[in-house]
């Protein structure tokens, strides 16, 4: 059977797994800018322990493997039974969450502090001006390397099939050893990961242009 039929034959089962891997991303994307928001706020603050506390978060974030971190969510979590997609969607987060910290931390002291010492002088409080005034633009600033953060999690998503999650690596990796052709069936996985990037990519360039247009 050549890798067309292959690939023909087993389309239902792959775009299942798609399914899943898009939702795995979707999700933890989601909640990790909320994370990284938070911590990048954290890191700006002028309170020492509040920037030290995000400096340990990223910290071991970036000091351990993400397959590390999905394990310990995953073992942790299902004791108090969170289900499996809810423990790797939190393990992606967790990870996802320290890089778009640095990425909005950047972004937010790129903009001219004269920009918020404007705003104070009409009136605004420091919270409003952040909201009207810097996070607008910091965030038109923050999507090109926000776009690249969220490809990246969709490629690591992967790693939710070491704890038996069907998505797109797993399916291919299941078909691989059932009938001894791995790699038709990497190939064949490399394809969907192509579309899905493809999208993500067609999605972000979208609103950055939609931003641009704004300015």
């Amino acid at each position: 059977m050549d890798l067309f039929t292959k690939f023909i034959d087993t389309y239902p089962v792959f775009l299942k797994g798609m399914l899943l891997t898009f939702q795995l991303t979707i999700v933890s994307v989601f909640i990790a800018i909320f994370i990284g928001l938070f911590f990048a706020f954290l890191k700006i603050s002028r309170v020492k322990v509040l920037e030290w506390i995000a400096d340990i978060y990223i910290f071991l974030v970036r000091g351990t493997p993400l397959v590390v971190q999905i394990f310990i969510f995953y073992f942790g979590l299902t004791a108090l039974d969170i289900s499996q997609f809810w423990s790797v969607v939190l393990g992606l987060a967790f990870h996802n969450g320290a890089y778009i910290a640095e990425i909005f931390r950047g972004s937010i002291q790129s903009i001219d502090k004269g920009q918020m010492e404007a705003g104070r002088s009409l009136g605004m409080t420091a919270g409003l001006a952040m909201r009207r005034i810097i996070l607008p633009q910091a965030f038109r600033r923050a999507m090109p390397p926000l776009g690249n953060q969220f490809i990246i999690a969709l490629k690591d998503s992967s790693l939710a099939s070491f704890i038996g999650m069907y998505e797109l690596f797993n399916v291919a990796t299941t078909y691989g050893s059932n009938e001894y052709d791995y790699m038709s069936y990497l190939l064949i996985v490399a394809v969907y990961y192509l579309v899905l990037v493809l999208i993500f990519s067609i999605l972000v360039n979208m609103v950055e242009k939609r931003m641009a247009s704004s300015d």
